[in-house]
């Protein structure tokens, strides 16, 4: 029995859960990198702003109401009043020089600085929000940067597409490693498993420790994946801490759950179909392959 453990367990077991392991990180590496790249993509979105100038002859009751539409909008992420006063705070911060020394009196206007939902970030639905803005009376101008939307909008979606690609040819390249691995695993079983049936043990009766041993072995290597992937995120926001806006609990989550599950069907499915090719063959055609 010990001797039976030793052989289902051993140095073999070792080597293919390590390969299986590197594979899956390679894999859950694209995947991480395709979820963080919708993330970075909302995230740049989000980050446009919109700037609502408003009229000065405005109260503080009319500006409260303004801000409390703004806030229910289902373009705006977030709202932020910046008043005549913030502005030249900031601008006198900004370049050292105060414009009211040159000119007497406070250049700049009060404005609502909106910074939208991602759904809305592109050329279209901002030309009718500010469309719709520019309709107050209370509004004097809308400043947002079309050439800008319009360049992130197209160079978030080259980078989508080329994404996608490299994961699809990755996921191939990462289920044929896998596949080699576990087959040369079966290869080296093959007499084994044609005295088997020779003696009349049925397929079922073959395939179960087989099968057992490659649950084990996803389970082994996804865990051994997700922890090497927990590291490097580890690393990742000790180094970066601001990377935590695109590389979130849900993506990590995600990327762990696909990680394991990848690992425990790939190795099932490849165990399942090396064996039944053996079961398939003839004595005489195991000595030819």
């Amino acid at each position: 029995m010990s001797k039976h453990r030793n052989s289902f367990l051993g140095t073999q077991f070792l080597t293919a859960a390590i390969s299986t392991t590197l594979v899956l990180v390679l894999l859950g590496t694209i995947v991480l990198f395709v979820i963080t790249a919708q993330n970075l993509s909302t995230y740049v979105r989000e980050n446009i702003n919109v700037s609502v100038l408003i009229s000065d002859e405005m109260d503080s009751v009319q500006v409260s109401n303004m801000h409390k539409a703004f806030s229910r909008s289902s373009y705006a992420k977030s709202v932020e009043y910046i008043s005549k006063e913030d502005a030249l705070r900031e601008e006198i911060e900004a370049q050292g020089i105060d414009p009211t020394e040159f000119i007497g009196t406070n250049p700049y206007t009060a404005s609502f600085e909106i910074k939208v939902n991602a759904d809305y970030a592109n050329p279209d639905s901002l030309g009718i929000i500010v469309k719709h803005l520019k309709g107050n009376a209370d509004v004097v101008d809308v400043i947002y940067s079309k050439d800008l939307i319009k360049s992130v909008n197209d160079n978030l979606r080259k980078v989508s597409i080329i994404l996608l690609i490299i994961a699809a040819l990755f996921t191939y390249i990462s289920f044929a490693l896998i596949n080699n691995t576990v087959r040369l695993t079966i290869f080296s079983k093959r007499f084994i498993i044609n005295t088997m049936k020779l003696v009349g043990a049925s397929w079922g009766f073959i395939r179960r420790p087989f099968l057992a041993r490659s649950f084990l072995l996803g389970i082994v290597s996804a865990i051994l994946a997700d922890a090497l992937i927990a590291a490097g995120i580890y690393w990742l926001y000790k180094f970066e801490p601001q990377i935590n806006a695109v590389i979130n609990l849900h993506a990590i989550l995600i990327v762990f759950g696909a990680v394991f599950l990848f690992g425990i069907i790939i190795t099932y499915l490849c165990t399942l179909f090396s064996l039944n090719k053996y079961l398939k063959m003839s004595s005489n055609e195991l000595y030819y392959i």
